[in-house]
């Protein structure tokens, strides 16, 4: 369709990334074809599955024909802004977001094609309010399956819509998109999707070659506080993301830097979804370089320019064994918001003991990527290793 070249063209998506170049000839053929891909975020598979959504649907008809389940609030607004953009040539097309505080009044006819929500709410707008008749659906999207299966009340609930849909009648195709693919997801994605072309990469190429990787040995609160300082220092002029455990180390780091006069936004699950949205609005923008946060936002937010990620903490599972286990899905995550789309990108993992040392090397082995030893009191080495994120040298 012209309008959505123009559209990409604006966006300056003018050469496909690799998960495009691999997925487009099967998510635009015909007929259309079930797809299972395998792809991180940031390497543009919000873009595929959205040209596909709008090249199934037919402007004409007023009523919900495309429906696209992500697991968060944050992924949902951005893959809905993408859908908006990559559209914005198709005035007669709408979207609409089923999210936390959205919500429908009486009697309510839904005239938007394409509707973007996490998946309770979207079953809520099916059984409860009635106003959407899935038999009219051409394309459904599972966003980030492998989020989805881990909770196990979006992997409910995602194979309920889907039963219903079957129940209506409907002739749809499927999209189901992951960043990994070990076994319980491929179980997932098999139940979800029948007959279906799955494209996967190899493991070492699921950590982004262009991310340099590495840790640092802080034993303390202040030492990862004054580490936080030093990096800093050297990537001010351009965004980073600090990942937390818990709620009370993001304000906890939030207010030293504050006090240090940095300007600091903070983002966590207990906050009011409206916050949330101001929040990440902002730090796309650029009014705030520094966006401090709990797992909430290590899936599902979509800033390219990104130039670091630290992890403040090493991102575990809780192990009945008393030691934890490393958490390769979250890390992976993590570190996927920044380095993206091939530009550079650095991650930082700060570790405070040999329990953790030994994380992240299993982290590295996992990945087969080398995660190299950093002194964040060393400047020069800390400016070379900010170098490298803002600008690649």
């Amino acid at each position: 369709k012209e309008e959505l070249l123009k559209g990409l063209q604006e966006l300056h998506f003018l050469m496909p990334s690799k998960i495009q170049e691999l997925t487009l000839s099967h998510l635009l053929k015909n007929p259309p074809q079930n797809i299972i891909a395998q792809s991180q975020n940031g390497t543009g598979k919000t873009a595929a599955f959205a040209l596909t959504m709008l090249s199934r649907l037919n402007p004409e008809h007023k009523w919900p024909q495309c429906l696209c389940l992500v697991p968060t609030f944050e992924l949902g607004m951005q893959v809905g802004e993408t859908v908006r953009l990559i559209g914005r040539y198709m005035p007669s097309v709408g979207v609409r977001l089923a999210l936390k505080g959205e919500r429908l009044t009486r009697g309510e006819i839904i005239e938007e094609q394409v509707i973007i929500g996490t998946p309770g709410k979207m079953l809520d707008w099916l059984t409860k309010f009635k106003v959407i008749d899935l038999s009219r659906v051409v394309c459904l999207v599972l966003d980030e399956a492998d989020v989805m299966i881990s909770q196990q009340g979006h992997r409910d609930q995602s194979l309920r819509l889907k039963r219903e849909l079957d129940r209506a009648g409907a002739s749809y195709q499927s999209l189901l998109f992951s960043a990994t693919f070990d076994d319980p997801v491929m179980q997932f994605a098999n139940s979800f999707l029948k007959d279906a072309v799955v494209i996967t990469v190899q493991r070492e190429q699921q950590a982004l070659h262009n991310v340099k990787q590495y840790y640092a040995m802080c034993v303390s609160h202040e030492e990862k506080f004054n580490g936080v300082v030093s990096l800093y220092g050297g990537i001010s002029i351009a965004s980073s993301i600090i990942f937390c455990r818990t709620k009370k180390s993001v304000e906890w780091l939030a207010t030293k830097l504050a006090r240090r006069g940095y300007d600091v936004l903070v983002l966590h699950g207990e906050m009011e979804i409206s916050q949330r949205a101001q929040v990440i609005t902002s730090f796309a923008r650029g009014e705030h370089k520094v966006l401090i946060t709990t797992n909430v936002c290590a899936r599902g937010i979509d800033i390219p320019r990104v130039a670091a990620v630290i992890n403040y903490d090493p991102p575990v599972i809780p192990s009945t064994s008393g030691e934890p286990e490393p958490d390769f899905d979250t890390y992976l995550h993590r570190i996927g918001r920044t380095g993206r789309f091939g530009r550079p990108g650095i991650a930082v993992n700060f570790v405070s003991n040999d329990l953790e040392v030994d994380l992240i090397n299993r982290i590295g082995q996992h990945f087969e990527r080398e995660i190299e030893l950093l002194d964040v009191s060393d400047m020069l080495a800390v400016e070379a290793v900010a170098a490298f994120g803002v600008n690649g040298n």
